[in-house]
């Protein structure tokens, strides 16, 4: 019998980017395909490029890797059939495992005690607010954090009043679209907001400025 397989556009090491785990070694598992088109997108070359992987081969690539994390990333991962049974093998090994999410999809069946869910909330720059699913905000828990991408002061202000109406408690990160909002900027806002808000500066992209994929 054939096995189910995953369409998969990278595998790669480098160092995590983005959100508390910035700075760290990690194995990244980059997911083809993704179910919205953000204006800002910066992966939009895993929209249709891939390989096939087993679940069995993808896991022996996470359980031999010597690094301690694991991000799963896209596009957007849970739109393949079968990534929450690849993400319940993996549970359990002594990783970290990182799940970037658009936020669009369902989260409950991922939260496994080693699983860090990253899930983006889509300001209205994103041309993608829509598609936050909110029923996910409630069952995020305190390991967990929420992203917004911000363009501008309006994207910014949404996204302080989704903090406050959803009374979010999880870790929060604000990233500026890259090349577009002066860092000076959005920490003007961040501190004059009063909100416990991490800045989030995408370190991999001031690592390597002109590399697109692998980083």
């Amino acid at each position: 019998m054939r096995q189910h397989t995953f369409l998969i556009n990278e595998i790669f090491t480098s160092i995590e980017g983005e959100t508390s785990f910035a700075g760290f070694p990690a194995l990244f598992i980059r997911f083809t395909g993704c179910n919205l088109r953000c204006s800002y997108c910066d992966t939009k070359y895993a929209y249709f490029e891939g390989t096939e992987y087993t679940l069995k081969a993808l896991k022996r690539i996470v359980v031999s890797s010597p690094v301690k994390n694991v991000v799963i990333t896209g596009g957007e991962p849970l739109i393949q059939e079968g990534t929450e049974d690849f993400i319940g093998e993996i549970s359990g090994i002594g990783k970290n495992i990182i799940v970037e999410t658009n936020g669009s999809k369902n989260i409950k069946n991922i939260l496994f005690p080693d699983i860090y869910v990253m899930l983006d909330i889509k300001t209205p720059s994103s041309g993608m607010s829509e598609y936050n699913l909110h029923k996910n905000i409630p069952v995020l828990r305190e390991q967990d954090e929420v992203k917004f991408t911000i363009a501008d002061k309006n994207d910014f202000n949404w996204a302080l009043d989704f903090i406050k109406s959803h009374n979010l408690k999880s870790k929060i990160n604000c990233s500026p679209v890259f090349g577009e909002l002066p860092y000076d900027k959005i920490v003007k806002w961040i501190m004059d907001s009063g909100e416990n808000i991490r800045l989030n500066l995408q370190l991999h992209k001031i690592v390597w400025p002109h590399k697109e994929r692998g980083v």
